[in-house]
C-alpha cells in the first residue's frame, strides 16, 4: 500500500523536469507534435531554424521539450541538445518512404551517442492519414526498431494534425520516466 501511495504521491504532485528531445527529418512533423500536445489544436508551423524549447505540463509531469531542426545542414548539430535528455521522440513521415533510409541512419547514428545511452525512445509514425503512407509496423521494420536490444523503445502511429496517437506515445514515456 505504501508504494503505490509513494508513487500516487509523486504523479500528483511531482515538481522534476525532464528533458526530452524531438528530432526527425525536415517536414516530418515535429513542431506540429509539439503544439498539438501544448495546446490541443493545430498550429500552422514553419521549418524550424535551429530548435524550439517548450515546456509540456501532462499528468502532472514538467517535460522541457526541445525541437530540433531536421534539415541535412542541421542534424550535425543535433548532438548538442542530447546533455541530460531523458527521452527522444523521433518523428517520421509515414508517407516519405524515399527518405526512411536516412531516417533510419540518422536514428541509430544518435542512439550511439553516450548522451543517449539511457535516453527511452518513442517513435511516432506520423501522417497515418496520408493515402500510401506506410504503417506503424512498416516503419518500425524499415527503422531496424527491433534491433535495439539494449533500451526501451515504442512505436506509435499518429496523425499530429488530428492528435491521434499523440497522448497513447506520451503516455508510454511519461510511464518510463516515472517508473
Amino acid at each position: 500500500m505504501g508504494i503505490v501511495l509513494t508513487k500516487l504521491w509523486r504523479l500528483l504532485w511531482s515538481q522534476t523536469e525532464y528533458k526530452i528531445c524531438i528530432v526527425g527529418l525536415d517536414n516530418a512533423g515535429k513542431t506540429t507534435v509539439l503544439y498539438r500536445l501544448i495546446y490541443n489544436e493545430s498550429v500552422s508551423t514553419s521549418p524550424t531554424i535551429g530548435s524550439n524549447v517548450e515546456e509540456l505540463r501532462y499528468k502532472n509531469i514538467r517535460l522541457m521539450v526541445w525541437d530540433i531542426g531536421g534539415q541535412e545542414s542541421l542534424r550535425q548539430s543535433w548532438s548538442t541538445y542530447y546533455v541530460n535528455s531523458k527521452a527522444v521522440i523521433m518523428v517520421i513521415d509515414s508517407s516519405d518512404v524515399g527518405r526512411l533510409h536516412i531516417a533510419k541512419a540518422e536514428l541509430h547514428r544518435m542512439l550511439e551517442h553516450e548522451h543517449l545511452k539511457s535516453a527511452c525512445l518513442l517513435v511516432f509514425a506520423n501522417k497515418q492519414d496520408v493515402k500510401d503512407s506506410r504503417s506503424a509496423m512498416q516503419i518500425s521494420e524499415a527503422l531496424a526498431l527491433s534491433t535495439l536490444k539494449d533500451r526501451h523503445w515504442h512505436i506509435q502511429g499518429c496523425c499530429a494534425i488530428t492528435g491521434e496517437g499523440l497522448h497513447d506515445g506520451l503516455d508510454w514515456i511519461v510511464t518510463r520516466l516515472t517508473s
